[in-house]
This record gives structure tokens, C-alpha cells and sequence, in this order.
């Protein structure tokens, strides 16, 4: 039977201690450093869709000045509207009788013309 050593660890065992704190060392540094890592690159990342959206905004922004330079200013319909409302009053009118067929056509054509 082997004779137990009582006491300090030997050469052997010292030597596994220290490799065994060593490694737990290195992969603690490791760790931290990936995750700083991966920070920096969340950051980058983060940064870059953040430029992408401005520029996309930017040219959103560029094509809406180059349609809205494209399109004619619109018809004013104020004098058409102001026309179909004559028109009706002029419709109006000649149903209740107050005004006759001539009248009428005369009125209507004064309107259009």
C-alpha cells in the first residue's frame, strides 16, 4: 500500500493547482473579452442600421421633391362648381315654373358660353 502524504501537495500536485488556476484565469479573461467584443460589435452593427435608415429617409425624401416637381398644380374646380350650383338653381326654377322654356335656354346658354 502506497504511504499517504500529509502536508504540503508535491511537485505534481502543486504543478495541477497552478495549471488549474491558470486555465480557470484565462477563460474568465476570455469571457470578459468576448463579451466586450460582442458590445463593440452590437454598437457597430446598431450604428450602421441607423445610417442605412437616413439615407433610406434621405432618398424617400428626394424622390417626393421629384414627384411633387413632376405634377402640374391642380385645376381649380371653383368656377365649375360654381357652375353646376347655377345650373341647378337655373333647374329649379324652371320645374317650379317661376321661369319659362325660353328663359330657360336662354339662362343656360348665358351660363355655358
Amino acid at each position: 500500500m502506497p504511504v499517504r502524504r500529509i502536508g504540503r501537495p508535491g511537485l505534481v500536485g502543486t504543478m495541477a493547482r497552478t495549471a488549474v488556476v491558470a486555465g480557470t484565469a484565462h477563460a474568465v479573461v476570455g469571457g470578459m473579452s468576448h463579451g466586450g467584443q460582442a458590445k463593440e460589435q452590437a454598437a457597430i452593427e446598431q450604428q450602421a442600421a441607423n445610417q442605412a435608415a437616413y439615407e433610406a429617409q434621405s432618398q424617400v425624401a428626394d424622390l417626393q421633391a421629384q414627384l411633387d416637381a413632376r405634377q402640374p398644380a391642380p385645376i381649380e374646380s371653383g368656377p365649375k362648381e360654381d357652375m353646376t350650383t347655377k345650373l341647378k338653381e337655373l333647374a329649379e326654377l324652371h320645374g317650379s315654373g317661376a321661369i319659362n322654356d325660353d328663359e330657360f335656354a336662354a339662362a343656360k346658354a348665358k351660363l355655358l358660353a
